[in-house]
């Protein structure tokens, strides 16, 4: 429990949250501390204003209000907050986490503010007050309704509250009047903890109280901690309770918001259900991060008896060098100390690379820990509406953190042996250009490379390798050679050659394991390739259209993944990544629909033509579909007619099988036809075209559609 205490702390004040709001940016903060860091913009239209800006100098200096960036309804997709602010006088502080926040004793506002701070009843608050929040600095203006518009994370407070019941040594009893006893019982009707003196004394089996029910104290604080919670109410609407979950906002919403809100015209479904999905999606992510940090606490007893090892190892050869040097102690007198200063490096070096490893793993693992026993609790939960108002932001931590504890991170950085070799039998008058360089490396080619294995990653289908030379090394390199294999335990092939010391290599395959390796080279030869690193590609690919190799008339929204075009003409906009192996699926939701066109759906080379429909060459396999019927088409061959067309809301999936070499299509669900296209082979981009009557969105990570693992009795594991 205690790993998870960081996890309960608010950023601003760093004591443990008190009625926390959920920011629109999913990290919490507590009421009073949301009230302390509200600030006025500078058009703010109040007599504080007015004030501060004709003093000429900021109380805000901390914030650079021209840069900073405000996010509004229009141009951020979160809906406006509300809030109150006044204007401090007094320089801004700074919160035990480093967070600037204001002085709690300021000036008092103008008379027509003079209400008090509380739930129900916030006063009105100047126009264009904002909130940054303390960990991600992301911005917002406020509107009327003040703090009341942000969430309350019942969740989180619900946590809070165990979390300091927990805490508690031992319960001691209510009434005593001077060092509370510990309690052996608690009264439920009373909600009193007694010990034995005062239960006798205050509490007697008798009368009224006869008919009373003691429970040991610990059964009575598990009483406590499940006492029913209040029912969830919208913010927008304070008297209906949440029934509904908004798919595209992300948030529970009431039957109010759905007749008359912004969120008529959203997807939403059932509460109960999504609560389940979510609790489930987030089990699972937890059991992964589970694995891992079982890993970690392994990994970590391997470091510490790494430690260990490196003093015998230090000891041991610091001995067979006092022996050698004693052999030749008068020539060998003065250099002996030389020498054993060079191997005392060695070894604090090894140390201290094994000790802040096991530093930052230790840190790593108590973060790791403290979010899972967060999320445990969170589990818990029995509310619905605010488990999914954090569940989201929780999936994602869950998964950023399970990354972080990849095979790189869980690899020694450090080796316990010393690489050192002191030859004895050169004759004396080589003694004095005796050095532990010339005899760790008596060629002149290059020295091994070491794999900097915190630096080394992979990302989605790419990977990123640095490597560097040993410390002691004072040999020339003119340049590296990095080789990997074919990802399939294959043979080595040369990626790379230069003089760069780090490389990303593109075009990986996907759910696949790739060994790599480096060496160095200069004129005198190449030197010993480095340890072998294994890297694993991911499973899953998260992609977007690339404006780069679109066509120019293409239109951009929504981070890349929604598209439309400004010309009549069909133009044609590629994915970001391609696929060479396994199976991989993506939809197209259909934004708008306008005058009946014929938009086209696939796949392509890179070099597939960008002003014409898609399919009407060599290089694109498409279905291209109008409002009654479809067709596949491929190097401008129509075929397969099949009945059933689009129209706004509509869904298209494209299914690319390279296990099997096939190309299937799907219309809400529904498979399109039969299959589209077989033997298909090499690297394929999904593609799309369209004209001005048509918008998309693209949607990835999905699993494989239910038409298809129906037909198929082994479908493959490898989806994205």
């Amino acid at each position: 429990m205690e790993e998870m205490e960081e996890e309960l702390k608010c950023p601003v004040c760093g004591s443990l949250y008190r009625e926390p709001i959920i920011l629109p940016c999913s990290h919490n903060i507590c009421l009073a501390c949301a009230r302390n860091i509200l600030v006025l913009t500078p058009d703010a239209e109040s007599p504080q204003s007015s004030r501060a800006s004709g003093s000429g100098v900021s109380d805000y200096d901390y914030l650079d209000l021209d840069k900073m960036s405000l996010y509004s309804e229009a141009d951020s997709g979160y809906g406006s907050y509300g809030g109150f602010a006044s204007v401090p006088t007094t320089p801004c502080q700074k919160s035990p986490n480093g967070v600037r926040v204001f002085p709690p004793t300021v000036p008092p506002p103008p008379p027509q503010h003079h209400l008090l701070l509380h739930p129900g009843s916030l006063p009105p608050i100047p126009r264009n007050s904002c909130i940054t929040c303390p960990q991600c600095h992301r911005s917002l203006i406020l509107d009327d309704r003040g703090l009341r518009g942000f969430p309350k994370n019942r969740v989180l407070e619900g946590v809070v509250d165990r979390y300091q019941q927990s805490k508690a040594a031992a319960l001691r009893c209510q009434l005593c009047e001077k060092s509370p006893k510990e309690a052996t019982v608690m009264c439920e009707q009373c909600d009193v903890f007694y010990c034995d003196p005062c239960r006798l004394r205050c509490h007697p089996p008798r009368g009224p109280l006869a008919k009373h029910h003691l429970v040991p104290p610990a059964q009575g604080r598990v009483s406590r901690r499940l006492s029913p919670r209040k029912i969830s109410t919208c913010t927008e609407h304070e008297l209906e309770n949440h029934s509904m979950y908004c798919v595209q906002c992300k948030i529970p919403v009431c039957y109010q918001c759905l007749e008359e809100g912004k969120h008529s015209s959203h997807e939403v479904k059932a509460l109960g259900a999504m609560w389940k999905l979510h609790k489930g999606q987030l089990s699972l992510a937890l059991n992964i991060l589970s694995d891992r940090a079982k890993e970690a606490k392994e990994f970590l007893v391997q470091l510490r008896n790494m430690v260990q090892q490196i003093q015998e190892n230090s000891v041991e050869f610091e001995a067979c060098l006092v022996a050698q040097c004693d052999a030749l102690i008068d020539a060998l007198n003065r250099r002996k100390a030389q020498l054993l200063s060079r191997v005392n490096k060695e070894h604090e070096h090894k140390l201290k690379v094994v000790r802040d490893q096991i530093s930052h793993c230790t840190v790593k693992l108590r973060q790791t820990t403290g979010l899972m026993e967060y999320c445990l609790e969170v589990i818990k939960e029995n509310d619905p509406s605010g488990f999914l108002q954090i569940s989201d932001a929780l999936i994602r931590r869950v998964h950023m953190t399970e990354n972080q504890w990849g095979k790189a991170t869980l690899t020694p950085r450090m080796t316990t042996d010393f690489d050192l070799t002191l030859d004895s039998g050169p004759l004396l008058q080589t003694i004095h250009q005796l050095d532990f360089v010339q005899m760790k490396v008596p060629s002149p080619v290059p020295a091994t490379p070491i794999l900097q294995l915190e630096e080394c990653c992979t990302h989605n289908n790419s990977a990123t390798l640095s490597w560097k030379q040993p410390p002691l090394s004072t040999v020339q390199v003119d340049g590296y050679i990095l080789e990997l294999d074919d990802g399939n335990g294959g043979q080595f092939r040369e990626v790379y050659v230069g003089k760069e010391t780090m490389c990303t290599v593109d075009g990986l395959h996907f759910n696949s394991t790739y060994s790599s390796r480096v060496k160095a080279f200069n004129k005198s030869g190449v030197g010993q390739y480095s340890k072998t690193l294994v890297m694993q590609t991911a499973e899953i690919a998260w992609f977007t259209f690339d404006p780069s190799s679109a066509h120019p008339d293409i239109i951009f929204s929504n981070d890349n993944l929604t598209v439309t075009c400004n010309s009549y003409d069909d133009r044609v906009v590629l994915g970001n990544t391609g696929f060479s192996r396994g199976v991989h699926y993506w939809e197209l939701s259909v934004d708008r629909y306008d005058n009946h066109p014929d938009p086209a759906f696939g796949v392509a080379r890179a070099d597939v033509l960008k002003d014409v429909m898609l399919g009407k060459d060599d290089k694109a396999w498409a279905m291209y579909v109008d409002n009654n019927r479809s067709w596949f088409m491929h190097n401008n061959s129509h075929t397969n007619r099949t009945d059933g067309g689009i129209s706004k809301g509509t869904t298209v999936g494209v299914l690319l099988d390279l296990a099997h070499g096939t190309l299937t299509f799907s219309v809400n669900d529904e498979q399109q036809g039969p299959i589209a296209f077989d033997s298909m082979e090499g690297l394929f981009l999904p593609a799309i075209s369209l004209n001005r009557n048509v918008q998309v969105t693209l949607h990835t990570g999905l699993p494989i559609p239910e038409f298809y693992t129906a037909r198929s009795p082994e479908p493959p594991s490898s989806v994205c």
